[in-house]
């Protein structure tokens, strides 16, 4: 499949019914999709998963670009996977935004090397593999860990329900938890949600900055490890009970992709 801009500049409709709809339908520790319980058990690799779902056509090269695809068939890994249109909010279009009012691809990377002067990104392979692999590796974690593995998370009362700090594959740091939901105002009652928050500051980790997002698929389980694919937050301040942020919609939790590339160029 061609990897050209224009996989990335067409808008593509964000559909927070189907989530809020999956969501609800949860409970406790089964694994839903949909709204339909599903066989969590993928029979082939986590690259191989990628692969068979057009909405990580994206992903899935990006892995081959940064050189990881080996880690992704071989090493048991967690992936809290990014989805095709985490890249193209992050890549973007050049326009102007009064002209495409509440367009989420302008004011993005495209727009500021063009405004710089620099040539635009057109094809995937226009970033270095190895700025890829980096920021694609703040998404990897070691070893296997579904849902049940992780420790709750309360935002709204975190000295009591923190998560739990993890180092990425290459030694960033993220706190991931489950938020346990309410029913009908019943703290704690409603289903379990899994979210992921990258840390900015890795000195003063309870003080940081979080780029918070959250999970829409959790616990799919190909046979080198577990897959948590990321939901859309665009404009909305929770998902669920957990507290996300539009810098969590973008490559990499933040700016830095767009640096590293911006100097790169």
């Amino acid at each position: 499949m061609k990897n050209t801009i224009k996989r990335y500049i067409k808008p593509v409709a964000i559909c927070s019914v189907l989530l809020t709809m999956m969501v609800a339908s949860c409970k406790q520790d089964d694994y839903y999709q949909d709204g339909g319980k599903a066989d969590p058990k993928f029979n082939g690799t986590v690259l191989q998963y990628l692969q068979s779902d057009p909405k990580f056509d994206t992903i899935a090269q990006i892995v081959k670009l940064a050189g990881l695809e080996e880690m992704f068939s071989n090493e048991e890994i967690t992936f809290f996977c990014p989805t095709d249109e985490v890249i193209r909010r992050t890549i973007g279009r050049v326009g102007r935004r009064q002209n495409f009012p509440g367009d989420p691809y302008i004011d993005k990377l495209n727009q500021a090397l063009f405004d710089l002067g620099k040539d635009t990104i057109s094809t995937l392979a226009d970033v270095p593999g190895p700025i890829w692999r980096k920021y694609m590796l703040r998404y990897v974690f070691k070893g296997k860990n579904v849902l049940k593995d992780y420790p709750q998370i309360d935002f709204s009362l975190k000295q009591l329900y923190p998560g739990g700090f993890y180092y990425t594959w290459n030694n960033d740091l993220c706190n991931i938890g489950v938020v346990y939901n309410p029913v009908n105002g019943v703290k704690y009652t409603g289903y379990r949600q899994l979210c992921i928050s990258f840390v900015r500051d890795i000195s003063n980790p309870d003080q940081s900055l979080l780029y918070t997002a959250a999970v829409a698929t959790s616990d799919v389980q190909p046979t080198n490890g577990a897959v948590h694919v990321l939901a859309i937050a665009g404009s909305l301040g929770t998902i669920g009970e957990v507290l996300v942020s539009p810098l969590g919609d973008m490559f990499g939790f933040g700016d830095d992709f767009w640096v590293d590339v911006v100097f790169n160029r």
